[in-house]
């Protein structure tokens, strides 16, 4: 029932997010105190959670078919932009996303923005409630993609958003920088891949196809999306000085 799959996309996934959010949450710790950037981020992950119980339920309203149609194609296009990226980083005709690049342009801004008062920091709450909303929302749409994709999957691919949240939240009390060394590119190119196949897969079912093979044409299809995305981003680099001018 394509659980394990399910689980790595969305730790995968969920792990990208979860670091990018807490490169901002460090930023705004470090300079406008723990207190404002703690509670910016608790808020906006138990209105994650609030918001994810609410539409999870949802979906079992709607015929599987349509869900499978619908979520297929939405994941299929997340998962493009997300796989483009990637090929056009790993051809170096766009530059590797740095997390300490983003840090230090974080910590810049908010120091430019003057002291912090005593007490609760409106800067900071909102800061960090503003960047772990923005990523978990992507973080909540996949967890939820994944797991309309068939019965009991929702529970799997809950889990592994949550053991990325527990990583990220056990790197940054260890660190207290970016979590720099993890290489973010490749992961984001894995989990392109993995997320067009679900997507492909799905919106295949909803479409009423029937997969040869069942579940392992999806290890055929991310085997199929790892080999055109590696073959592209081979075919790329040549042209990377033409592409930057």
């Amino acid at each position: 029932m394509h659980v394990v799959p399910s689980v790595v996309a969305a730790f995968a996934a969920s792990l990208v997010e979860f670091i990018e959010a807490l490169t901002i949450v460090l930023a705004v710790g470090s300079v406008r105190g723990w207190r404002g950037a703690i509670g910016g981020a608790a808020a906006a992950l138990g209105l994650l959670l609030v918001l994810a119980a609410m539409l999870g339920p949802a979906l079992t309203r709607i015929p599987l078919r349509a869900v499978h149609l619908g979520i297929g194609t939405l994941l299929l296009l997340f998962g493009m932009r997300w796989l483009r990226k990637a090929i056009l980083r790993s051809a170096g005709v766009i530059p590797l996303h740095d997390e300490a690049a983003a840090y230090a342009r974080q910590t810049a801004a908010l120091r430019a923005a003057g002291p912090a008062p005593g007490g609760w920091d409106p800067l900071a709450v909102a800061t960090a409630f503003k960047i772990t909303m923005v990523e978990g929302i992507e973080v909540v749409f996949i967890v939820i993609a994944i797991g309309a994709g068939g019965a009991g999957l929702l529970v799997p691919a809950s889990f592994g958003a949550a053991a990325a949240l527990g990583v990220v939240v056990l790197l940054g009390l260890a660190l207290h920088r970016p979590v720099a060394a993890i290489p973010e590119n490749m992961l984001k190119f894995g989990v392109g891949v993995l997320l067009c196949a679900f997507g492909t897969f799905w919106a295949g079912e909803g479409m009423g196809l029937v997969w040869p093979g069942d579940e392992f044409s999806l290890g055929v299809l991310v085997a199929g999306y790892f080999a055109v995305a590696l073959v592209t981003a081979r075919v790329c680099r040549p042209y990377r000085p033409a592409l930057d001018a």
